[in-house]
């Protein structure tokens, strides 16, 4: 069923290297909200030139900033020098510093080029996007400061990695041993108290069947609850993937020594791991992807598919 979107809206569908991102025109502004990974910067910006002909983009607004929502935003300011960046508040500083490691962008082994912002998305305030106003709503557990956007006239929302169509992002607090997973639960109940009629999430297209979404998200957040180890083998996993999206071939030992040098891998193995090596930790999570053909092994070589 394709989801109806409100006037002046646009959804580049990206897959999950990169965010979706979403385009807004009107008389108030030309916006975007979030931006894709680095190494999808030029298509982003390619995107989004062509559908605003000669407009300018006038602000960029990201949900939250883990490196696939953000990576793309330096390369939108070099383009148009006077657009104006909000980011959600609780990262603030650590964007003024270029704190890689509070960012997250060293400890998962990811990139995210340098960006400026001009100010910060208020919970509980708007946002003009276009030609609506948007209420912005605070949304922690995916991450701590993920902020989500619903305009109550059309009930759109965008979800960011709070709710897909399949679930829910990564909860990353929970890897770095803070308790995350009741806010996961509190957030899919702010969604559901919000009533909207479309969701626009983060990766995945556009839906409009809203309480599955929500009993197959809480579902997975139960089981999560109950063996947080299935959590943590999943998100090794997504890692993982991500890097391989990115890199799409590389040596098995090469592939291992990434894993030793990102911290984030260390924590989840000592966190429920910690009665295996790294490496044959590595191998065990290599081939249950490889069984389940989110890669592909050719003797010593990794390959994406």
């Amino acid at each position: 069923m394709n989801a109806p979107l409100p006037p002046g809206v646009w959804v580049f569908e990206r897959g999950w290297l990169s965010s979706n991102n979403i385009l807004f025109t009107g008389d108030a502004n030309c916006a975007l909200v979030d931006t894709g990974y680095h190494t999808h910067a030029a298509q982003t910006v390619s995107l989004v030139a062509l559908q605003l002909a000669h407009r300018p983009l006038d602000l960029i607004v990201n949900t939250h900033l883990h490196s696939d929502h953000c990576g793309g935003n330096a390369a939108l300011q070099s383009r148009y020098p006077k657009v104006s960046t909000l980011i959600p508040p609780g990262q603030a500083d650590a964007v003024s510093r270029w704190d890689i490691d509070a960012l997250t962008y060293a400890p998962t082994g990811q990139f995210c080029p340098r960006f400026r912002f001009d100010d910060v998305l208020r919970p509980g305030s708007s946002v003009a996007l276009g030609r609506m106003n948007w209420e912005v709503h605070a949304a922690p557990g995916h991450d701590p400061h993920s902020v989500v956007l619903f305009e109550p006239s059309s009930r759109t929302l965008i979800s960011a990695d709070a709710l897909w169509e399949n679930g829910f992002g990564i909860v990353f607090p929970e890897l770095e041993g803070d308790s995350a997973f009741a806010e996961v639960g509190a957030t899919l109940d702010l969604i559901e108290s919000l009533a909207p009629r479309v969701v626009i999430p983060g990766h995945g297209r556009p839906f409009s069947e809203i309480n599955s979404a929500l009993i197959r998200a809480r579902s997975r957040l139960e089981g999560f609850v109950r063996t947080p180890a299935r959590h943590a083998r999943h998100a090794a996993k997504v890692l993982l993937k991500f890097k391989l999206l990115q890199i799409h071939t590389i040596e098995r030992n090469a592939f291992l020594r990434w894993v030793e040098t990102s911290p984030y891998f260390e924590l989840i193995r000592r966190s429920e791991f910690a009665d295996m090596s790294t490496r044959a930790w590595f191998d065990e999570l290599v081939e249950e992807l490889a069984q389940t053909n989110a890669l592909r092994l050719s003797g010593e070589t990794i390959q994406n598919v």
